[in-house]
């Protein structure tokens, strides 16, 4: 079982194997076709590790309550970013649709269903409430 990732310095693919050593599989057959192995998954090096999503809040409504447009910007250029979840405090559910930001539970929402947002792309949605302080949590970089 394992993934890809890529690697700065090299400019290559890295395959990540998660496996135990010695390796059930012939190594030499497979380094004919990888140009590095990473074990135990390890992703130092990816190709957008330093570039994670981030939350902007803009207030855009000044009535009571205010509102505010909500922007999750994928800072990779090379990779979509998926399955971002959002630290939400106690976001109410009742605020926006659920396709566009899910609470999954106390401080634990998911941006989009959980699909792809595209290299350098941003996600927008608007709540109508008090600011609830948001920072992305959990991420993953779809690399191919």
């Amino acid at each position: 079982m394992g993934g890809r990732t890529w690697d700065m310095a090299s400019q290559t693919c890295k395959y990540i194997l998660r496996s135990t050593y010695p390796p059930s599989f012939p190594l030499p057959s497979l380094l004919r076709h990888v140009k590095s192995v990473v074990w135990w998954g390890s992703w130092k090096g990816a190709k957008c590790s330093a570039d994670g999503p981030t939350v902007n809040q803009t207030q855009v409504g000044f009535g009571n309550p205010p509102k505010f447009m909500v922007e999750v910007h994928n800072n990779c250029a090379m990779c979509p970013v998926i399955d971002v979840h959002i630290k939400c405090g106690n976001f109410s559910q009742a605020l926006v649709s659920p396709r566009l930001f899910k609470v999954l539970g106390h401080d634990n929402c998911v941006v989009n269903a959980g699909l792809p947002l595209p290299p350098l792309q941003k996600f927008s949605f608007n709540y109508s409430h008090q600011k609830y302080p948001m920072s992305p949590s959990i991420w993953y970089f779809q690399c191919e």
